[in-house]
């Protein structure tokens, strides 16, 4: 879990930034044990939903939030095969999972995914390995990212906004190269 932070800050940031109603419905993909829900509820959001492949890692973050679990929806499943409800989500927000898809028909999955779940201009915040960011993570191969690279994964159904790089520590030390690209669905 090197890509592991307990505070996703920046995401955060970009969340309130793209969707300062905190009515917005946000998705969280690969939520796992960060706090990003304690976060955005904390922050005033209401219509949060967290999808992990893990059970064991989103059972973390319900003993963690106590009283609070009732206020997010939970989603346990691979987003390649979960049924989202359609046009439902403003935010679709992921950090550190798409650069594990190294098939490129995944890849399409993933996108097809997105378009059918996102309302119509709804925004997604995808945090990848940038260029400089590891090869392998966790004994799995990754595919590393410039901005153009990763916008060109979703084409010219998404308007990419903007996008900025980060350093991430990982719990043991280590700095990883971290590319958040943020866009629009057109149309």
């Amino acid at each position: 879990m090197s890509w592991y932070a307990p505070h996703l800050d920046t995401s955060l940031q970009l969340i309130q930034q793209l969707a300062p109603n905190h009515d917005s419905a946000i998705l969280d993909i690969g939520s796992g044990a960060a706090t990003l829900a304690d976060d955005l509820l904390a922050t005033g959001y209401a219509n949060v939903s967290l999808l992990d492949i893990s059970a064991h890692a989103l059972a973390i973050t319900q003993q963690r939030l106590g009283v609070n679990v009732s206020q997010i929806q939970w989603l346990v499943g691979n987003v390649l095969e979960v049924d989202l409800p359609p046009n439902h989500y403003d935010v679709w927000h992921d950090r550190a999972v798409f650069h594990f898809l190294t098939e490129e028909a995944d890849r399409q999955r993933y996108v097809q995914q997105v378009l059918r779940a996102l309302k119509p201009a709804g925004h997604v915040i995808m945090a990848t390995f940038g260029e400089h960011g590891p090869t392998q993570c966790s004994g799995l191969d990754v595919i590393r990212y410039d901005a153009t690279a990763l916008h060109g994964e979703f084409g010219r159904s998404f308007r990419l906004l903007d996008s900025l790089t980060i350093n991430h520590e990982t719990p043991a030390g280590a700095v990883q190269q971290f590319l958040y690209c943020y866009c629009r669905v057109e149309g």
